[in-house]
């Protein structure tokens, strides 16, 4: 059975009450019509009009099963118009973090398709996205790179287990503020760990995040790559685990987030696309605007960045107590 040219028959037959004016509006005719009403009434083991009248009436069955069956319609037809897109343009695979939102990324996908670019999705590490791009295996990429050379910014943060109280109250925190404090006898086993994510698992990053914790005082084995983010994040939610990371994803799984205060820990990314026969190629703007919404960055304005390292002289102060 064609479930789709029968789920037709039944939806023109109630919104035209009356096989002959159904089987007119899809241009068949109408004994097949009936034939595929009848079928479909056999497939859902009841009937799905009364015909013992003048004019047939939709049974209970048919008003249950009418918008159900419009919505199969509906995807169907959409479904259809992807693939016409598809053959119009090639799909071009996209690399992306696993921790986009995504409704950015669906609207990034329809209004591809608006434009005649069909993307496929791809959730990969740094390291991967950027081969990817070298190969050709992808189209397009978020790229991650140096803050204060990015276009986009994403400010990152540490994720802690929720607020007894429910505050929401947002404070800058300074990495010393994590070191063990003199005179309070707190071993150094007893303190969180500080776990990076794989999208913080790249080697300039990490380089300068270990700089700023040897200057903080923290030591090398407090922090440490997480494994999955499920795992990663059910560490912190439990109290057991400190996480760096972005304050959407924090706050979409719970937890409580507070802002590091070292600028130059933030996040970079760079929109780049796939080198052409003629070398680079472009990003279209509508695409790079979609994908830094999904990883929550706002664009870089440019103007001086700080050094490495160098902060604010009475926020330091203050954060050492």
């Amino acid at each position: 059975m064609d479930l789709l040219a029968h789920l037709e028959a039944y939806v023109a037959t109630v919104e035209e009450a009356g096989f002959s004016r159904a089987a007119d509006r899809l241009g068949i005719a109408q004994p097949l019509l009936s034939r595929r009403v009848k079928t479909l009434e056999e497939y859902f083991g009841g009937p799905l009009f009364d015909r013992s009248r003048r004019q047939i009436e939709t049974t209970e069955l048919g008003v249950l099963l009418l918008p159900y069956a419009r919505d199969v319609l509906d995807r169907a037809q959409r479904l259809r118009q992807v693939a016409r897109s598809a053959r119009r343009s090639p799909v071009r695979a996209l690399g992306v973090p696993a921790d986009c939102a995504p409704a950015a990324l669906a609207r990034a996908l329809r209004v591809g398709t608006e434009r005649g670019l069909t993307l496929g999705i791809r959730e990969l590490p740094p390291l991967e996205r950027a081969s990817g791009l070298a190969d050709g295996s992808l189209g397009y990429a978020l790229v991650r790179t140096a803050p204060e050379q990015a276009a986009f910014q994403v400010p990152l943060g540490l994720a802690s287990a929720p607020v007894a109280d429910g505050g929401t109250a947002r404070r800058t925190l300074h990495l010393e503020e994590l070191r063990p404090r003199r005179g309070r006898g707190t071993a150094r086993a007893a303190r969180p760990p500080l776990l990076l994510l794989t999208e913080d698992q790249v080697p300039y990053f990490e380089a300068r995040l270990a700089r700023a914790a040897a200057r903080a005082g923290l030591p090398e084995e407090r922090i440490r790559p997480a494994g999955p983010a499920a795992g990663a994040l059910a560490e912190t939610l439990a109290g057991h685990a400190l996480l760096l990371c972005a304050e959407p994803f924090a706050r979409q799984h719970g937890a409580h987030w507070a802002p590091l205060a070292d600028r130059t820990l933030h996040r970079g990314y760079d929109v780049r696309a796939a080198p052409g026969r003629d070398g680079a190629a472009a990003v279209p703007d509508w695409l790079a605007a979609l994908l830094a919404s999904a990883v929550g960055a706002a664009a870089h304005r440019g103007g001086p960045e700080p050094a490495a390292g160098r902060e604010d002289a009475a926020a330091r102060l203050a954060a050492r107590g």
